[in-house]
Order: C-alpha cells, then structure tokens, then sequence
C-alpha cells in the first residue's frame, strides 16, 4: 500500500500561484508514475498532470499545459505541481495518484486539497 497526503491548496485570486505538494509513504518502491488529477463541482475527476519514475515522461492535459509544471523527488518520495497563471476554471479538488505500472489505471489516491481560483 502507498499513502498519498495533498497539501498547498488554498485560495488565490485569478493570475495567481500556487504550489501542490504530495508526500508518499508506505511501499513507496511500488511508485512509477505519480500524478495530479482534479475534480470541480459537478464534474468528473479530470487528468491533470503526471510524470514517470525517471522524470524524463510528463504528460499534461492540454487546460494546463504552459501554466502548471509537475515535478518528483524520489528522495523525499514527494510529487510538486507548481501552477501559475490560475483560471476560475482551475477551482477543484486535487488529487494526487500514483501507480505502479506505465500505463493502465492509478492505484493509490490522496485525500484531495481544495483549490479556488477568485475572479
């Protein structure tokens, strides 16, 4: 099992930053890719962000691309989605996610961190 803990969310008005940390325990050598994922209100839970074990594969949905940066440490067993330029749209739960293979489904999720973007 692989525990997820999301933190960094927060209010911030529209053109604003924020930074998301996600921090891994339990069999974290199970991890290869971690991921951001993001749910709105009366939405679906949508792909955001995610990158390989190596760092060198990252993937971003195209809402986010040339705004947010995903980062890893595999260290410090953490995950960093660094957003800028932050849209009304942007306002979710994030969730952080790893998984254990390349491709397929997430395995492990964290609780969520809110974020609301103000207009």
């Amino acid at each position: 099992q692989v525990q997820l803990v999301e933190s960094g969310g927060g209010l911030v008005q529209a053109g604003g930053s924020l930074r998301l940390s996600c921090v891994a325990s339990g069999r974290t050598s199970s991890m290869n890719y971690l991921g951001w994922f993001r749910q709105a209100p009366g939405k679906e839970r949508e792909f955001v962000a995610d990158i390989s074990r190596s760092g060198i594969i990252i993937n971003y949905a195209d809402s986010v691309k040339g705004r947010f940066t995903i980062s890893r440490d595999n260290g410090k067993n953490t995950v960093t989605l660094q957003m800028n330029s932050l849209k009304f749209e942007d306002t979710a739960v994030y969730f952080c996610a790893a998984r254990a293979l390349s491709v397929g489904n997430y395995d492990f999720w964290g609780q969520g961190t809110q974020v609301t973007v103000s207009s």
